[in-house]
Formats: C-alpha cells, sequence, structure tokens
C-alpha cells in the first residue's frame, strides 16, 4: 500500500516505523529536516521536506498514485485543508485526519460529504479520555481495551501477592471460578513473553493479558491481585483539552477536582463544567495539594502538556497519600523509565493513537487494533468471511487453524455473544476474531490468513 504520512513527529514518526516494517510504501513530509533525516537513517521510507498542505508538495511525494493520505501534523488546519487538497486534485482514495480542537469536533457538518473530505477523524484527547476512564472503571487495571463495541474486554493486569491464582497453574482459574470463562492470552515475565498453557503457573509480578465478557472483568481480575475499592475522588491536574474532557466524562459518577494554573482557563472550565471544583494553582506547590486533602485522593491524573510538569506533580501526590498515579506522558523515551515505581500507570497518547491508525491500515478486514506494551505487541479484531473453502478460517476448529508463532486467539464475539477460546470451537462466517499478537511483526500473517481466496466471489 502507498502511504503518504504528514507529520514527522511522536505519532507520525511511530506510525512511519510500524507501517515501513510491514512492507507498505511510505512517504512521510514535514518542515523539519533534521527529524526526517533521523526517520531516513532508521527506516526504509521517502522524505519530503516542505508544508504538508501544498498542491506541489503532495504531488512531490506521490500523491497522485497514493492509496492513503495520513495527516498527523500538531495543525489541524494544515491536516484538513491537505485532505482537501489530496481529494481534489489527487482523489486521493481514504483520506484520514488527526483533528484536535473541540471547535472543530464539535460541528460534524465539517466532515464528510459536503464539508472537509475526510474519511476517518482521530482525536488523541478523546481517545486518551477513554483510556484513563476506563482505568478509573476498573481499579488496579493497567490497560483496558474493548473490542466488539465493549462486549469483550482485553484487560492488562500485575499479579500481586493475594491473588487466588497467583503461584498457581492456569488450569486452576477453571476449577476455582466454573461459572466465568475467561482466556489469559499471554504473560509477560521480567519483560519476556510466556505462551500461557494450562500449567503455566502465575508469579507474583507477572503482567497478564486476559479477555473476557465485560461483565466478567472484576470477577477475573479478583484471581490475580486483591480487588481495590471503586475509586470515588479523583483529582485531575491540568485544564487542557484532555483535563476538561476528562472531568467532564467523569463529574456525573466520581467526586472530580481539577488544578489548572491559568486564570482565565480556570473561569472557562468553571463555566464549562458542572459539578467539578476547579482550583486555581500550581500542581508542584505542595501547600496546595495538602490543603485540598490530596491523601483523599483515589486517584490523581496529571494531564498538563509538560512531561516533566506531570511526572514531578505525580511523585508529589504520591508521596503525599494520592492512592493511585496515572501520569500522561508524550516521550516514549521515559514510559518504560518511569511506570511501576511511584507513578502506577503512564499513560503515551502516541501509543494510544497508534491502534487507532492501523485499524484503518491492516488489509482485510480488520475493525479493531490496539498497541500493547509499548507497541511491542497488538491485539486485532477481525472478521471471518468466506466458507470452509475460500477462507482459511472459516468452519475450521480453532486448533485447526495454523496461526503464526506467538500469535493466540483470545474469544470470538458471535451474534453479541462473547464465546472465549477453546480448541473445539469453529470459526462461522461473519464471527468477530479476537487475537493477540506477542510479535507484532507477524501482524502481515495474520490478515493473509484471514483474507478471502478467489473461490469465494
Amino acid at each position: 500500500m502507498k502511504i503518504i504520512i504528514l507529520g514527522a513527529g511522536q505519532v507520525g514518526g511511530t506510525l512511519a516505523e510500524n507501517l515501513a516494517n510491514e512492507a507498505n510504501d511510505i512517504t512521510v513530509i514535514d518542515n523539519n529536516g533534521a527529524r526526517l533525516r533521523e526517520l531516513q537513517d532508521r527506516l526504509d521510507i521517502r522524505t519530503v521536506q516542505g508544508h504538508g498542505s501544498y498542491p506541489s508538495v503532495l504531488r512531490q511525494a506521490g500523491g497522485a498514485d497514493a492509496d492513503m493520505l495520513i495527516a498527523v501534523t500538531n495543525s489541524d488546519e494544515t491536516n484538513m485543508v491537505a485532505c482537501q487538497v489530496a481529494n481534489v486534485l489527487f482523489k486521493t482514495p481514504t483520506k484520514i485526519s488527526r483533528v484536535r480542537a473541540g471547535a472543530y469536533l464539535a460541528r460534524k457538518e465539517l466532515f464528510g460529504e459536503n464539508g472537509f473530505p475526510i474519511d476517518v477523524l482521530i482525536s488523541p484527547e478523546h481517545l486518551v479520555t477513554k483510556h484513563i476512564t476506563r482505568l478509573i472503571q476498573y481499579p488496579g487495571a493497567l490497560q483496558v481495551l474493548e473490542f466488539s463495541k465493549g462486549l469483550a474486554r482485553l484487560v492488562a493486569i500485575q499479579a500481586t501477592k493475594g491473588g487466588p491464582l497467583v503461584g498457581h497453574e492456569l488450569s486452576y482459574l477453571r476449577t476455582h471460578m466454573p461459572r466465568i470463562d475467561t482466556r489469559v492470552a499471554a504473560i509477560f515475565r521480567k519483560d519476556r513473553a510466556i505462551t500461557p498453557q494450562g500449567d503455566t503457573v502465575i508469579e507474583e509480578g507477572d503482567e497478564v493479558f486476559f479477555i473476557a465478557d465485560s461483565n466478567n472483568i472484576r470477577s477475573v481480575m479478583s484471581e490475580l491481585q486483591p480487588l481495590e475499592k471503586p475509586y470515588k475522588r479523583i483529582f485531575i491536574c491540568g485544564g487542557g483539552n484532555i483535563g476538561y474532557r476528562l472531568a467532564h466524562s467523569l463529574e456525573n459518577h466520581y467526586q472530580v477536582k481539577l488544578l489548572e494554573r491559568d486564570h482565565e482557563r480556570c473561569v472557562i472550565l468553571s463555566e464549562s463544567l458542572r459539578k467539578t471544583v476547579v482550583l486555581e494553582g500550581d500542581a508542584a506547590n505542595k501547600d496546595i495539594l495538602l490543603e485540598e486533602n490530596i491523601e483523599n485522593s483515589d486517584v490523581f491524573c496529571a494531564v498538563t502538556n509538560d512531561d516533566e510538569a506531570n511526572i514531578m506533580a505525580s511523585l508529589l501526590a504520591k508521596r503525599l497519600g494520592a492512592r493511585k498515579v496515572l501520569t500522561l506522558i508524550n516521550n516514549p523515551d521515559y514510559v518504560d523509565l518511569i511506570q511501576g515505581g511511584d507513578i502506577d500507570v503512564a499513560i503515551s497518547p502516541q501509543q494510544t493513537t497508534i491502534g487507532s491508525l492501523l485499524t484503518h491500515v491492516r488489509r482485510g478486514d480488520v475493525v479493531n487494533v490496539h498497541s500493547l506494551r509499548r507497541g511491542a505487541a497488538e491485539a486485532i479484531e477481525a472478521i471471518a468471511h468466506g466458507d470452509h473453502k475460500s477462507s482459511r478460517v472459516v468452519g475450521r476448529r480453532l486448533d485447526e487453524i495454523p496461526l503464526p508463532k506467538g500469535t493466540t486467539i483470545g474469544a470470538i464475539v458471535r451474534h453479541n455473544e462473547v464465546l472465549i477460546a477453546h480448541d473445539h470451537l469453529r470459526i462461522q462466517p461473519d464471527d468477530h476474531v479476537i487475537l493477540f499478537l506477542v510479535d507484532k511483526s507477524r501482524v502481515r500473517d495474520v490478515e493473509k490468513l484471514f483474507q478471502v481466496g478467489l473461490t469465494f466471489f
């Protein structure tokens, strides 16, 4: 596939790396020559220096025969205009744009048939807000991913002392919870992937990924660590787009406080939010946090645009007694350094956004892609088509399917019912199959597995 990426920042660069490793023809456009050279030194891609929405630059990048344009610069206006230019001049089949400003996103008539010709809108702030909200809904989870419109969820959780399954074989889970079906898709032990078997013993500190019906998530979590009490009091540091969206989504169900430095922004926030307590001040100020009883907060979320400010505020809040700390980190190099110590969960907007973008790039009928383990692994939801003659999966038992190494099927969603993967299950047409890939370099093999042969037509 021939793909043009506008923007060589964190999202554009990470996306280029993902797609270049999957044998796509990638061209990256950016004004920053140094950043382009750095990407070209590492990846087998073309680069073009210039303004991404200029017709001449898009033409130089191969716009005339591109299959897809993905506009992820820091400028909403550049992204939207680039999609317009690509549509008018080159009739580019698929146009994806990152749009961050709520003022644009609130007016749906701006996009589509009579507006900007953008096929897929990506809003990092919206995606990050959903990600944090799910973590708050499931205390103790490291990651919560949805499939089939929320019917099934894949949860990452650290096994800790006191969990009934810790120190036991996985087969013990079925004996202990006979009425609840679940599947452990992967285990990471000291950053090494372990393929789960019935006799695999769960050890303290293991990062366990399991999939289950959404109604059973908390029950399965209680097997891997002592179940935490539901959160009630949420403290948000940073009143930007993410901070506002997060407060807005939580304030009807939790007691929410939001701390923001800028006075004018505080006024806007206090007028826009109905139940959230809006505070003016600096989260690095110990006295403010103590005054607001930070020690009684269940969750402290640092979501400013400054990584260092988020880290320092989170460390201070944790030291002062905040129960759980979630920290937004834009620099991916920081994520591995800080997560798991005083900071409970580091959230990377890039990885959250990348999964959403990859959903629209994958071959075959792939409806969900989630990036896991800082991009090292993936979870995919693919729809099975064809029949037993034209498809390599339809009509076959799960133990008959030649899955690529390091790939497991976690569940099948059929007619709004979640079927946890067991060897005897047969895949039927239109099943939604949820797969976990420990080695994401096997993605292309999985795509081929779900592609329909010519006999189907």
